[in-house]
């Protein structure tokens, strides 16, 4: 049962190291310095010579051997032979293991002097060994020789730290005894992973080479460094006994001499020698792995959970059949399907904390990033007071504008609405990317192991997304032409912003009139100067002041050029009319009266809270300048273009019987010529200083403008979320799994959407005969233990 343990350990060994396997099994590890004769120790338990030899580092890479005892045969020729791992090969010439180790090791370790922690298995059988696993590791250097690594003792301390730190690892130590045992490197090591020596075994080389006088025996019998395993001397053979091919049986014989006949060691020889060291190694490795057994079937029961785990997540192979493929088929895709609507509604099992995902993009989207770019739209980007200035007069024709033409307000804000579209359709390219990033998110490890049918369920969902990105991008952009298309100025919100511009008072300017009203006399007189005359008469046009109040307001509308000209319609009237000097004296003081009325009345209607009609009333008066004092008729007349192309100088006045119609009829060619210059010019300077009109004009559209695009915006902030919301994401989400069905479930699809690929069917294959492995290795050793207790 015993020789079973150690067959059983070294079957799992070659699986495991073949598989893959994780479970650590019972072995014997060599330990030692370099030239400690670690190497002819391994030699002599074998019985033969097959090792590498050598100067400096020879073994570079864990040589893993193991002794099988095999029962002598008169029919077999070779009843000893050697088979390794990587090669299917029967070595019966020992020598060719030496080059078959070196050949394997250049292969992988390279020509130089680096090492490889990758271990080299062999095995050996014959008559003449016990059952039995070494593991020869290189031996533990200083400083680095010849062309060797820098970090050479490094590299080896750290593969020898891995084998035996493992607490199923007996540790045999090799010192050579002509060395003070406190420089030893090996016990060193073990006392570190060991520090109590339950694991350790002492192995003494070179007792022949001590210097005379000197022994080993308190290091033999455990009073210098005490081990629970001992210590064990062996001799060696010499280098000139290896260049001479000394046969190894006269070099056991004459180590069993040794011992009998030195006079320290002559009583304790039956402790020591080969013969005795490999039968104690075989029966301390049988040993452990009887303690170690329990243990290794719990490691196994927890191994072959795992590994039926793994094996889980691949899938069984057999439920790929014909038969099954369409059920599986559709569980596909409807887990993909609830993946990616759970996504986006926030309902996924794997939320991060790290960074949004899936539908908090969308309203980061909706509502940072799209409310963001609206925000930092200008509402009046791009409008000069120049082209509100041309529109309006596009806007009105041939004649004046008495009040800001609404064509002009249309004509302007229509653009600026135009500025929305762009936020808005990037909007919903944004959100369609979001979708398509969810898409590719969306998978499991059991949807990765078919490549093909993942990848035809992300094409099926994006083909549906850009199906619904045109229909949801026209809608959009249908929104802002439907804002465009009306300009509803009865908005409720749009009045209040209105009227609150409204009663904005304009800035009160101070115009100096610089008209000269001259009496019959040739006496200049002021123009708001009134006699007793002129009270009475003013008494008589507003005995209550309502009446007053009516002919401010109509003269606050004088300010346009259509009042302008019936002033100047009725002063040459009046004149042509006086046929007498006290007439033509009386009609001068009545229009000096009703200049005074005007001026007097002008500035009480443009109090606020003076007149009834309040809000309405300063609003009437910002555009007819009830704020300000206009200029004269006089004024005018001298400014306007239908007058003579004569300048006149400072101080000339017109007749009083001078018309303006005869007035152009002698200039008449020299008035056109500068009339067509005066049009050519005036459209294309967009730096020409504007009037108070103008500028009041433009104030006023701009704020309206700025209070419609606001109206405007909001709208669109609110409708193009839940235009795409509706047509593309809901849509979507309502529809991908019906698309999906329709699309990929079709028999004739199966076989191509669940083909696997070839690395991952070869991994299933490997776990699988792990998982195997494991299984019989559990029910041997369950029998192994049943045997033991029986």
């Amino acid at each position: 049962m015993d020789g079973d343990l150690i067959k059983l350990v070294n079957k799992l060994q070659d699986t495991f190291s073949n598989l893959g396997g994780e479970l650590d099994m019972p072995q014997l590890a060599v330990v030692g310095s370099q030239s400690a004769g670690k190497s002819s120790v391994l030699e002599n338990i074998v019985g033969r010579d097959f090792l590498p030899r050598g100067q400096g580092i020879v073994t570079r890479r864990p040589l893993v051997l193991q002794l099988i005892h095999t029962p002598a045969s008169p029919s077999d020729t070779y009843t000893e032979y050697a088979q390794f791992l990587h090669v299917d090969k029967r070595f019966t010439d020992f020598k060719e293991v030496r080059r078959e180790i070196e050949s394997e090791t250049f292969r992988v370790a390279g020509q130089n002097k680096g090492i490889s922690k990758l271990p080299i298995h062999l095995r050996i059988y014959s008559p003449n060994v016990l059952d039995l696993t070494l593991v020869d590791l290189p031996g533990l250097t200083k400083i680095p020789v010849g062309d060797q690594p820098s970090d050479i003792e490094r590299q080896i301390r750290n593969l020898v730290m891995d084998y035996i730190s493992k607490p199923n690892c007996v540790i045999l130590s090799v010192s050579a005894a002509n060395v003070d045992l406190a420089n030893s490197d090996s016990l060193k090591l073990a006392r570190s992973v060991d520090p109590q020596g339950r694991r350790t075994i002492g192995v003494l080389t070179k007792l022949d080479l001590m210097d005379a006088g000197t022994n080993a025996v308190d290091i033999l019998s455990g009073r210098v460094y005490p081990l629970k395993l001992g210590f064990i001397g062996v001799v060696n053979r010499s280098q000139q006994d290896i260049n001479a091919e000394l046969d190894m049986t006269a070099a056991l014989d004459r180590e069993t001499e040794f011992f009998r006949n030195h006079a320290a060691y002559r009583n304790i020889s039956h402790r020591n020698g080969t013969k005795f060291l490999a039968k104690t190694l075989n029966q301390v490795l049988m040993n452990h792995i009887r303690d170690k057994l329990p243990d290794m079937k719990a490691r196994l029961n927890t191994l072959m959970g795992q590994t039926q785990q793994e094996l889980d997540s691949f899938g069984d192979a057999a439920l790929f059949g014909p038969q099954h493929q369409g059920s599986l088929v559709l569980k596909l895709m409807t887990q993909f399907a609830r993946d990616f609507v759970s996504s986006i509604e926030g309902t996924s099992l794997e939320i991060s904390t790290k960074e949004l995902s899936g539908g908090a993009r969308i309203y980061y989207i909706f509502n940072d990033v799209f409310g963001h770019a609206l925000e930092s739209i200008d509402s009046t980007s791009g409008l000069s007071s120049h082209d509100i200035r041309t529109a309006i007069r596009n806007s009105t024709g041939p004649r004046p504008s008495l009040f800001v033409p609404e064509a002009a307000f249309d004509l302007l804000v229509k653009p600026q609405i135009k500025l929305l579209e762009s936020p808005s359709l990037r909007c919903v390219e944004m959100v369609y990317e979001e979708l398509v990033k969810i898409c590719h998110n969306c998978t499991n490890a059991e949807l990765q192991r078919f490549p093909r049918l993942h990848a035809q369920l992300i094409e099926t969902v994006s083909e549906l997304l850009r199906e619904r990105l045109g229909p949801t991008s026209e809608y959009t952009k249908s929104l802002i032409e439907i804002q465009a298309a009306y300009i509803n100025t009865n908005h409720p919100s749009f009045v209040t912003a209105s009227t609150a511009v409204a009663k904005e008072p304009p800035p009160r300017k101070q115009i100096t009139v610089v008209e000269s009203n001259l009496s019959p006399s040739g006496v200049d007189t002021p123009v708001n100067g009134v006699d007793e005359d002129d009270d009475n008469s003013s008494d008589q046009l507003t005995p209550n002041g309502g009446a007053s109040h009516s002919s401010a307001s109509r003269e606050g509308r004088s300010v346009s050029s259509t009042l302008h000209d019936r002033a100047r319609e009725k002063h040459s009237t009046s004149s042509t009319l006086s046929t007498g000097s006290h007439r033509h004296h009386h009609s001068s003081r009545s229009e000096r009266r009703s200049a005074a009325s005007a001026a007097a009345a002008a500035p009480q209607s443009a109090v606020p809270g003076s007149s009834p009609m309040g809000a309405r009333d300063s609003f009437l008066n910002m555009f007819f300048g009830g704020h300000q004092s206009e200029p004269t008729p006089s004024v005018v007349r001298s400014s306007s273009p239908f007058r003579s192309g004569k300048s006149r100088k400072s101080g000339d006045l017109a007749e009083p019987g001078e018309s303006r119609i005869g007035g152009m009829e002698g200039n008449a060619a020299f008035d056109m010529k500068s009339l067509g210059k005066h049009i050519d010019m005036t459209p294309s300077d967009p730096t020409a200083t504007l009037s108070n009109r103008e500028e009041m004009e433009a104030t006023l559209i701009r704020n309206l403008i700025a209070s419609y695009f606001s109206i405007v915006r909001q709208s669109i902030q609110d409708l193009v979320p839940k235009a795409i919301m509706h047509f593309l994401v809901n849509h979507t989400s309502e529809h991908v799994q019906n698309r999906l069905v329709s699309t990929l479930y079709k028999p004739d699809l199966f076989a191509g959407l669940l083909h696997e690929d070839d690395a991952l069917v070869n991994e299933r294959a490997r776990v699988k005969s792990l998982l195997d492995a494991y299984k019989e290795a559990f029910r041997t050793l369950s029998e192994v233990t049943l045997k033991s207790t029986s």
